[in-house]
């Protein structure tokens, strides 16, 4: 089969297709992150509905991690029950199953919390919903280190085939590499070199736990877009400086880190991925608002990334792998046999 329902094997995972669901957040889960039916329910359908891979929605290494406090937590070893359910079964409808590890650094919203962030630089003045962070100390930045740590060591725990940790959006990770967020003076700031330092460090108490045997995805924003911000070409050299220490694949999205302007159009971030993929040397995963098939395949076959994420589009039809197929003149042999009147 040609395009996105070809297979691929990256170590330890072996994808039916290369349709990824994007991690988007569901913000349905109970003030102490603890996942619920819907996630599970949520989950298991766009697994039956053929998708190759599924990344779980951000969830948070500690409570001041949370986008919002209704997002997933993967802090105590408490969630690791949930979060199983919901690995299994994405796992039993023939999915590869991922779990998205994030920290939102500045951009946490539940403003109980001790909001930090590389320096202490507002997201947006005009957002009243977040607050001026407070710069972080070494010591915060080598506590966060080990929360990363700790999260992977549950997700393994709870049966995922690969974590993807989130270094984009503007959250935590992608305030550090973003010299638009990242003021500091001092060796976490400054030069590139500098500015990955955190991510560096992330990625390395990760591996102490993680398997060596399972993947690790990095997810980037590739494109601040504004000016003084980070490039793509400037991406391809953060990948080049931490992918020896055990990424796998690249999930490249753009933006988020500043409130900015963006040109978006059905497929408006494959150049960047494709960049990536080319000056890195490394697989990714494209995508931004592909709402077809065709598209997909284009991408594809045209080497412009090995896997491609769907996000929406999923949210609007659980089943869209089996329509795409359906519409192409595709008989998939992981068609369920429930389905098989309708396809």
């Amino acid at each position: 089969m040609k395009g996105i329902f070809k297979e691929l094997k990256v170590k330890n995972l072996i994808f039916r297709n290369r349709i990824v669901m994007a991690p988007m957040c569901m913000y349905c889960a109970d003030s102490e992150g603890y996942a619920n039916d819907f996630h599970k329910i949520h989950y298991a359908a766009r697994a039956i509905g053929g998708v190759g891979a599924i990344i779980i929605e951000a969830t948070g290494v500690e409570t001041r991690g949370r986008i919002s406090n209704r997002d997933l937590g993967i802090w105590d070893d408490s969630h690791i029950e949930g979060l199983r359910k919901i690995s299994d079964s994405i796992k039993k409808y023939g999915a590869v199953s991922g779990i998205q590890l994030g920290h939102a650094g500045r951009k946490c919203s539940v403003l109980s919390e001790d909001v930090i962030g590389p320096s202490a630089i507002h997201f947006n003045e005009e957002e009243k919903t977040l607050k001026t962070p407070r710069e972080m100390t070494k010591k915060d930045i080598e506590e966060v280190a080990e929360k990363f740590k700790n999260a992977a060591k549950r997700a393994d725990d709870a049966g995922f085939d690969f974590i993807e940790i989130h270094g984009a959006h503007g959250y935590l990770i992608s305030e550090f590499l973003s010299p638009l967020s990242n003021k500091r003076n001092d060796e976490y700031g400054g030069n590139i070199e500098n500015r990955v330092r955190f991510l560096k460090e992330v990625i390395i108490k990760v591996k102490e736990v993680w398997p060596n045997d399972k993947a690790i995805i990095l997810r980037v924003s590739a494109e601040d877009y504004e000016k003084g911000g980070n490039t793509k070409e400037d991406m391809a050299k953060i990948i080049l400086l931490v992918k020896d220490l055990g990424i796998d694949i690249v999930d490249v999205s753009t933006g988020a880190v500043v409130p900015a302007k963006i040109n978006i159009y059905p497929g408006y971030q494959i150049p960047a991925g494709e960049y990536i993929k080319n000056n890195a040397n490394i697989k990714v995963i494209v995508g931004g608002l592909i709402t077809t098939g065709n598209e997909g395949t284009e991408i594809i076959e045209s080497k412009r990334g090995d896997l491609v994420y769907i996000g929406r589009e999923l949210l609007r039809d659980p089943n869209w792998v089996l329509n795409q197929a359906k519409n192409n003149g595709i008989k998939l042999e992981y068609l369920p046999k429930q389905y098989e009147r309708g396809f």
